[in-house]
């Protein structure tokens, strides 16, 4: 009997290492264009991220427009057609296994649905059971709680069925109302002590590798 039927993975720096080779290179080049002269750190991308999520970042630090919101995103569907992450280690053992016995891989991410099933795919062979991506309308993403309570409603699930598997707080901020665990997928975030600690102080579980995960949900 599995521990949780339902496995709840983010995707960027949980399942592909992308943040760095992809999302910050990409808003660096839209940041050249919309906002000439200005830039942000890779620390302080991540951060913000962390703390207000990525659409609210953008209005917080550089006043984008909802039409400059909607061009970037257009722009990064067209960048990710040719730039494709590479999964992090072993992670794939855990989604295949999951899938085989018989539980849900249900995907909550500010990806898109387009990637996220085009990297299963490449990756691993398989595809998630639901996807709640950026495509949905901003209050209906992470960290708005209505993914976990879809799931629940489509699959009959309970919060104890259910677990998180994040390197973001948004993660944490969506699981709360709900009462789902969450578990801090820590090698996603290695070159951010400080973001590592609060992560392991709130999350109910942190993993320092797939591997360690794998254990814990099988063992």
């Amino acid at each position: 009997m599995l521990k949780y039927p339902c496995l709840v993975l983010d995707h960027d720096d949980t399942v592909v290492q992308s943040e760095k080779t992809i999302g910050y290179p990409f808003f660096c080049r839209i940041l050249a264009e919309y906002r000439p002269g200005k830039s942000i750190s890779f620390q302080d991308y991540v951060h913000d991220c962390h703390d207000y999520g990525f659409a609210e970042m953008c209005r917080r630090r550089f006043a984008f427009t909802p039409q400059e919101q909607r061009e970037e995103y257009l722009g990064w569907m067209e960048y990710v057609k040719t730039h494709i992450p590479a999964p992090f280690p072993e992670i794939g053992d855990v989604i295949r296994r999951q899938k085989a016995e018989g539980g849900l891989v249900c995907v909550v991410s500010h990806s898109s649905v387009q990637n996220i099933t085009r990297d299963y795919e490449v990756h691993f062979g398989v595809q998630p059971d639901a996807i709640y991506g950026w495509d949905y309308p901003e209050h209906q993403r992470k960290p708005n709680p209505y993914p976990l309570e879809d799931i629940m409603r489509r699959y009959n699930m309970k919060a104890k069925d259910m677990l998180i598997v994040d390197d973001m707080k948004l993660a944490w901020q969506m699981a709360q109302p709900v009462g789902v665990e969450v578990a801090f997928a820590a090698w996603g975030k290695t070159e951010f002590p400080e973001l590592s600690r609060e992560m392991r102080e709130i999350c109910n579980y942190s993993f320092d590798s797939p591997k360690e995960l794998e254990n814990f949900l099988f063992e």
